[in-house]
Parts: C-alpha cells; sequence; structure tokens
C-alpha cells in the first residue's frame, strides 16, 4: 500500500487516525504537507525522512514533522508492521518551544524513549481525540428541565483500536471547531507527557544522579504530601540510609530539608495568589497545625503569614 502526493491534507483540517501497517505500506510527500504531523509508534517500527535526516521510530517514539518540507515515512526494513497513530493539525503557540530541544533538524522532531509509564495514557488521550473529532453537542432536549433523554451522552462512540495485528485503518476529520479544539486538547496533553519524560540526547548535561533528580521532583510536585525520607527512598529504590547519604551529598541539605523548604516556597505562593485562610495554607503545604506553620513560616521568611501576604499579595 503506498499514498503518493495526493494524499496531502488541506491546512486547516485537524485529522485523527490510526494504522496498523504491514511491509510496503508508504507515504511519500514531495512538499511536505501544509499542516504539522504527529506520528505515535505503539509496535513494530516506521522509517521517516525529513529535512536531510531519517531515523526509525520504534515503540514509544513520538515523531512531529514540520509543514512544507519533503518527508517520506514508511514501514522499516525488516519490521513486521508499524502500529501508530497519527494527527494533521495546526499547532498551539506554545507547541513548538516543547518540541524544540528535540529536533533532529529544522522542523523535524523525534522524542524517543517516552516513559513506558505513560505509554497507556498516551494510547488513551489518541482515543479520546478520535471520539471528539466526532464530538456533537447535546441535543438542546437534552439540556432542558423538562426532558432530560436516558439514552446517555450525545457524543458520537469513537473507536478505540486493541491490538490485533491487521486491523483496518480508522481516521476522523474535526467536523467543528469545538471538536478540533477537543482534539488538539487531547494532542497537548500527549506531548506535555511526551516531552516531559523522554530522553534527551544531551540529558546528562542535567548533572547529578537521576534517583535524587526524581525525588526532587517528586518533592516539588506535591510539597504537601506526607514525604519523609523511608516514603522518598521507596520511590526511587534505595534504601533510606543510601538515599539520605547521597541525597545530602548531591543537593547539600538533607531530604527533610528540601521538603520543608519545597513547603515553604508553596504557602508562600499560596499567600501570595490566593485568598485561603492561614489554616488552610497551613495544611495544603503539609503543616499539622497553623501555629506550627506560621512559626515555620516567620523563621524562613522573618514576617508573619499574614504580614507576608499584606505584603506580597497579587492583585
Amino acid at each position: 500500500m503506498t499514498a503518493e502526493d495526493m494524499s496531502v491534507p488541506a491546512a486547516e483540517l485537524t485529522i485523527v487516525g490510526h494504522y496498523d501497517q504491514p511491509p510496503g505500506y508508504a507515504t511519500r510527500r514531495a512538499s511536505g504537507a501544509p499542516s504539522w504531523l504527529l506520528m505515535w509508534t505503539q509496535a513494530g517500527a516506521g522509517h521517516v525522512e525529513q529535512s536531510g535526516v531519517s531515523f526509525l521510530a520504534g515503540a514509544g517514539d513520538l515523531v512531529v514533522l514540520g509543514p512544507g518540507a519533503a518527508h517520506h515515512y514508511r514501514v522499516a526494513p525488516g519490521a513486521g508492521r508499524w502500529r501508530f497513530w497519527w494527527v494533521h493539525f495546526q499547532p498551539r503557540p506554545s507547541w513548538p518551544g516543547w518540541l524544540a530541544p528535540h529536533a533532529a533538524a529544522p522542523g523535524c522532531h523525534r522524542v524517543a524513549g517516552v516513559a513506558p509509564a505513560l505509554h497507556d495514557r498516551i494510547d488513551h488521550a489518541f482515543g479520546r481525540a478520535l471520539r471528539d473529532a466526532r464530538w456533537l453537542p447535546p441535543p438542546a432536549l437534552e439540556n432542558s428541565r423538562s426532558g432530560a433523554l436516558e439514552s446517555g451522552p450525545a457524543t458520537v462512540p469513537g473507536y478505540v483500536p486493541g491490538d490485533v495485528p491487521g486491523e483496518p485503518p480508522v481516521t476522523a476529520i474535526a467536523g467543528s471547531a469545538a471538536a478540533r479544539e477537543l482534539v488538539l486538547g487531547a494532542v497537548e496533553e500527549v506531548l506535555v507527557l511526551a516531552t516531559a519524560s523522554a530522553r534527551r540526547g544531551g540529558e546528562g548535561g542535567e548533572g547529578g544522579d537521576a534517583r535524587i533528580r526524581r525525588a526532587l521532583a517528586l518533592i516539588a510536585a506535591e510539597p504537601g504530601a506526607p514525604h519523609s525520607v523511608d516514603s522518598l527512598s521507596r520511590t526511587v529504590a534505595l534504601s533510606p540510609s543510601r538515599f539520605a547519604h547521597l541525597f545530602t551529598a548531591e543537593t547539600g541539605r538533607t531530604p527533610m530539608r528540601a521538603v520543608r523548604e519545597a513547603r515553604m516556597r508553596y504557602a508562600a505562593t499560596l499567600l501570595e495568589a490566593t485568598d485561603l485562610d492561614i489554616g488552610q495554607v497551613a495544611s495544603a503545604s503539609g503543616f499539622v497545625s497553623p501555629f506550627h506553620f506560621s512559626r515555620a513560616f516567620r523563621q524562613e521568611y522573618g514576617l508573619p503569614p499574614r504580614d507576608y501576604r499584606a505584603r506580597h499579595a497579587i492583585g
């Protein structure tokens, strides 16, 4: 099965598809496409060429091709299949910046080695995009107080492919502005997950032990969680003593000092940007009591929480 320039979609269309193709499948566009193209490989492998570079896209790799450059992609030589999701779209303004660190060439991006723990979530996001491309608002009767229908949601059921070799290709075109935005929301989720978790060629430049970076990320993501040396060490598969020693050597502070600092920063942000009362800020930041929180906050910032809010409140 081959597809040539006749398959170029119109620039304004947002199209979602799922293919499971055998050897021999190929698409070549001598002028590229007017829209961006994203491909997420689930199984097998594809061979992609654009902007003078070529590479294999294997399971867990995301490829994003910019518009206007000749490209050629096909089932990789020796691969028994290429099972992948694809989307033609126009990107939101922030997306090129997320992709830039993964550029193999101008307009050609390969986000390789997306964390396996995220594959199912990414697959589900594409399944949602396929359904949302066919989304319709519910009939007026369903929104009225007098006659709610009992037949369930008004969305057209979408096909979510299973892992069955040789499944027929499935495509859907976003049929309305609302459907298009819903699809782009799913694509944005995929891009955030993939670019935030994937390996980068120069990732070693971040420095330090990956397990300690992971622990720091966990603390920053949920500073109010009941973190302890034991709980943090378990998440990175180290003994508590080894974890505490390595953490201190890497960061110059103990794990619980890092937790306390993260909680203080989070509390300060809540005081600046919300109208939560002091007890709510204390609880959200992981402190057992407002009194303990107020004392710790004053030690850290030189002001009681209420005075800090009065001085730094936004708006």
